[in-house]
């Protein structure tokens, strides 16, 4: 189970707000099918920070063997996170894979 937990969205101006959590819950589906059989209750933080004119978005999920991290920066805090969950996707798909020591299995091909 994936537990989505936004912190400082009150940094994010009003209008951003739904579509943010709409984009957020939409990617935590994949998470949820991609750790279905984890043995670990997995907590997605998505954290915001806004500095100047950018905001600086970081996502964190806190695996067995490690906690992944990662932050993008952008102007539009939408832009910012699609990318970031995104490229998050990608990463900590890459980790569970280590976990489960799949690079140690070669695929057959079709």
């Amino acid at each position: 189970m994936v537990e989505l937990v936004i912190k400082n969205l009150k940094e994010v101006e009003e209008q951003y707000h739904d579509r943010i959590e709409r984009v957020c819950k939409k990617k935590v589906t994949f998470f949820e099918r991609l750790f279905k059989r984890y043995d670990k209750d997995l907590v997605l933080e998505v954290i915001f920070d806004h500095s100047a004119s950018t905001y600086k978005v970081s996502a964190s999920l806190d695996m067995k063997s490690k906690k992944v991290l990662l932050a993008k920066e952008d102007k539009d805090p939408l832009k910012a996170v699609i990318h970031l969950l995104d490229e998050f996707k990608k990463v900590v798909k890459r980790q569970y894979d280590h976990e489960r020591k799949l690079y140690l299995f070669k695929r057959k091909r079709k």
